[in-house]
C-alpha cells in the first residue's frame, strides 16, 4: 500500500506474525487487532493517521490469517494464546506497554489483554465487540443475541464450515463485509480479501478461533475488571452484536467511557474511518 509501510515478520510466543509497521520507531506503540474475516489491510485507513501523529504502529495478520503462521489444532486458538501472542509482539517491539486497539475478535483478544496484563496496556480502544464476560453471559441468555450468532455453532461443526466459506468463490465471507453501508468495501478490497482467505490452511485457522471459544475456556481471573483507561466504539447499526452489550461492558471499566457511531453498523472503522482514528487519538487525552 504506502511506501513508508514495513512488512516484517516477528518472532511471538513460538510462532512468527506478519506485522505491517509504520510510524517513528521511538513512538509510543500502537497495535491494531483485526477481526474475523479480515486481515491487517482491515486498518489501512488508520494506519497513516495514526503514524503521522507520532505512533509507532504495528499491525499484525494475527494467527491463522493471511501471512501469519497456522499452527493445527483447535487449542493453538484459545483466547489466552491469542493475548500471549499480542504481549510477546510488545516485548519484541522492546516495550513494557502499548496503546491496544481491536474490532472484532481482535476486540476480545483487546479486552482479555487488558484484564489478564493491565500492566503492559496503556490504553485499550475497543470496536464492536463486547467484553468477553459479557458475550459469554449475553449470548447465553438473550434470545435476539442466540439467533444473531447462529454461525458460531455451526462453526463449531468439523470440515463442513471450511466447505461453506470456500464454496461460490468466498461468498459466505463476501456476505459478511457487505452487511456493511453501501459501497463501503471496494471490489478492489474483496480481491484484497479473498487473497488472504486463499492463503494455505486459512479457513480452517480462522474458524478454529470460534471453536477454540468453546472448547479451550479463558483461565479464570481473580477480576474481570479492566482497570486500564478504555474507549469503546460501537456502531449501533450491527447486524451481529446487539446494543446492549456495549453499556453492559462499560460497567465492567474502571475508567470507561462509550461513544456510539449512530449510523454505523459492524464495519464501523471501514464505514466512519475518519471519525474512528479521531476518536483513538482523542483517548489519549481523556
Amino acid at each position: 500500500m504506502q511506501d513508508s509501510w514495513q512488512r516484517v515478520y516477528v518472532a511471538t510466543n513460538g510462532i512468527r506474525l506478519h506485522v505491517v509497521q509504520a510510524g517513528p520507531a521511538d513512538g509510543p506503540l500502537l497495535i491494531l487487532l483485526h477481526g474475523f474475516p479480515e486481515f491487517w489491510y482491515g486498518w489501512r485507513h488508520q494506519i497513516d493517521a495514526l503514524a503521522e501523529a507520532g505512533y509507532y504502529v504495528w499491525a499484525p495478520d494475527q494467527r491463522g490469517y493471511n501471512l501469519s503462521d497456522k499452527p493445527s489444532g483447535i487449542s493453538a486458538y484459545s483466547l489466552d494464546t491469542l493475548v500471549a501472542d499480542i504481549i510477546g509482539l510488545i516485548d519484541a517491539a522492546g516495550r513494557q506497554n502499548a496503546v491496544i486497539v481491536g474490532h472484532d475478535w481482535g476486540a476480545a483478544v483487546a479486552w482479555w489483554a487488558a484484564v489478564t496484563y493491565p500492566d503492559r496496556i496503556e490504553r485499550l480502544t475497543v470496536l464492536n465487540v463486547p467484553h468477553p464476560v459479557v458475550m459469554k453471559q449475553f449470548a447465553s441468555r438473550n434470545l435476539g443475541q442466540m439467533l444473531r450468532s447462529w454461525y458460531i455453532g455451526f462453526f463449531q461443526l468439523p470440515k463442513l464450515p471450511e466447505f461453506l466459506v470456500q464454496l461460490n468463490n468466498w461468498r459466505f465471507l463476501k456476505q459478511a463485509l457487505r452487511s456493511s453501508r453501501r459501497g463501503t468495501f471496494s471490489r478492489e478490497d474483496i480481491q484484497h480479501y479473498q487473497q488472504a482467505w486463499a492463503q494455505t490452511g486459512a479457513s480452517t485457522a480462522m474458524i478454529n478461533w470460534y471453536r477454540a471459544v468453546l472448547r479451550s475456556p479463558m483461565k479464570r481471573q481473580p477480576s474481570v475488571r479492566v482497570t486500564v483507561p478504555t474507549l469503546i466504539i460501537w456502531g449501533a447499526k450491527d447486524a451481529f452484536l446487539k446494543v446492549e452489550m456495549a453499556q453492559l461492558s462499560l460497567t465492567l471499566c474502571d475508567n470507561g467511557r462509550l461513544v456510539y457511531l449512530e449510523n454505523a453498523t459492524h464495519w464501523v472503522q471501514h464505514e466512519e474511518p475518519d471519525r474512528v482514528t479521531a476518536l483513538i487519538m482523542e483517548s489519549e487525552s481523556n
